[in-house]
């Protein structure tokens, strides 16, 4: 008789490893087709605020399923979420790929919602917890840190890789922005495989019941799940507050990753000549971007967590106000490189402030919470800058976003004062 021998848990350093290998293969192939979601819409024939439509209809789909797909990754398990959401991932860019109407890319966007809802935290909260059990002590701030480091190094090796694929065009009959989606799609199959391979985690039930059993304990215990997260919510002020950053957060976000390639395409007079300029200088803005991430970790060490997330909140929306400011495409492209270095200085920081007020139980449902507010506020910002950058220009938008975007570092404040708080009982035991 043949004994299955169960794996050694995972240690902390492996987890970490393995957060970094599989953030590069979950977003290399967004780098590739990386401002190109807007464009090819626009080159077959959609108009700007179709096409901002189109966007604010996957960032409610992910809205309404965050909540949800939070829960069961906390009651079934983060594994099964994300093999899921990396088939979603291959249909939804297949569907983006030969759409050439209005409802065809509504329905890839559709799928990309679900997909993004369920990849959404997962991969993050596995990454914690496994930490976690074998070392409490483990500093998360730094994996989370080399993970978004990674993030933006690897979308700027695919946004170069994107705009050489524009730039070839070898499919003639094709327009020039197809071949991209073609090769994510491949890049998504890869990931998932992966996926499938290196993500490890201990059963979420105690019982030899079959699977399908354990699947409706799971559908069961998810509410649940998802109803204790919304208690938290309500009783923290420090976990409400940071959930409230990402509304201002969100419209910066449209302003750099959404009205920028607009914003080219009408300074070059075309999306082609926007996809092709717009490769290179996206892929040096995501490495600043994990050049940010990688300072955000060091001057984190010395004036903690939440001041380096004010800093690098305000500096955001600051530099995003230049963008709009900016005469021309070589002041809009400065500004936009710069948005996206403290743009990498942010991420990791606001989460790891949120995992302090997080537990196993409830890991997957807070980053969700978070994650709904941000597509929620995206969305919605989406109906309202789209229309204006049509109405007025797109530079008009980009500086009423960045406006707006700094006001949210006001929130971080309830952390700070949580994190001093820390530290003084630390020092005085």
């Amino acid at each position: 008789m043949h004994r299955t021998t169960t794996p050694p848990p995972l240690t902390a350093d492996q987890a970490e490893r393995r957060l970094v290998l599989l953030t590069a293969t979950r977003w290399f192939p967004v780098g590739i087709v990386f401002g190109l979601t807007v464009l090819l819409p626009l080159s077959r024939g959609l108009s700007l605020t179709q096409v901002g439509l189109l966007l604010s209809i996957q960032g409610f789909v992910v809205l309404g399923l965050e909540l949800p797909t939070g829960g069961l990754a906390d009651s079934l398990g983060r594994r099964p979420l994300l093999l899921l959401s990396g088939v979603l991932a291959v249909l939804s860019t297949v569907l983006i790929l030969f759409a050439e109407t209005f409802w065809m890319f509504a329905l890839g966007m559709v799928a990309q919602g679900i997909f993004r809802a369920l990849d959404s935290g997962p991969l993050e909260a596995w990454f914690v917890d496994t930490a976690n059990a074998h070392d409490q002590e483990h500093p998360i701030e730094r994996g989370l840190s080399r993970a978004s480091m990674t993030l933006g190094v690897v979308i700027a090796v695919g946004a170069m890789i994107g705009g050489a694929l524009v730039a070839w065009h070898p499919l003639g009959e094709w327009s020039a922005l197809a071949l991209p989606f073609g090769v994510t799609t491949v890049l998504y199959a890869a990931h998932t495989l992966l996926l499938a391979t290196v993500v490890r985690e201990a059963p979420r039930t105690t019982t030899d019941r079959c699977r399908h059993l354990q699947m409706l304990d799971a559908l069961q215990q998810a509410p649940r799940t998802v109803m204790l997260g919304l208690q938290l919510l309500r009783s923290s002020t420090v976990l409400r507050a940071l959930v409230l950053v990402e509304v201002f957060w969100s419209v910066a976000m449209i302003a750099f990753e959404t009205l920028t390639p607009v914003q080219l395409a009408d300074d070059l007079g075309g999306e082609d000549a926007a996809a092709a300029l717009f490769g290179p200088a996206s892929a040096a803005a995501w490495g600043l971007f994990a050049v940010g991430a990688l300072l955000a970790g060091i001057t984190s060490k010395r004036f903690g967590v939440a001041r380096t997330a004010i800093a690098s909140r305000i500096l955001n929306g600051l530099f995003v106000i230049a963008m709009g400011l900016a005469a021309g495409p070589v002041g809009l492209i400065v500004g936009y490189w710069l948005a996206y270095l403290t743009h990498g200085s942010a991420g990791p920081m606001h989460n790891a402030l949120l995992h302090r007020e997080a537990t196993p139980e409830n890991r997957a449902v807070v980053l969700s919470m978070n994650s709904m507010v941000s597509g929620g506020s995206y969305s919605l910002g989406l109906l309202i800058l789209t229309p204006l950058a049509a109405a007025a220009s797109p530079g008009f938008a980009l500086a009423v976003a960045g406006g707006f975007s700094v006001i949210g570092a006001l929130l971080y404040i309830p952390s700070r004062r949580r994190e001093r708080e820390t530290v003084l009982v630390q020092s005085s035991v």
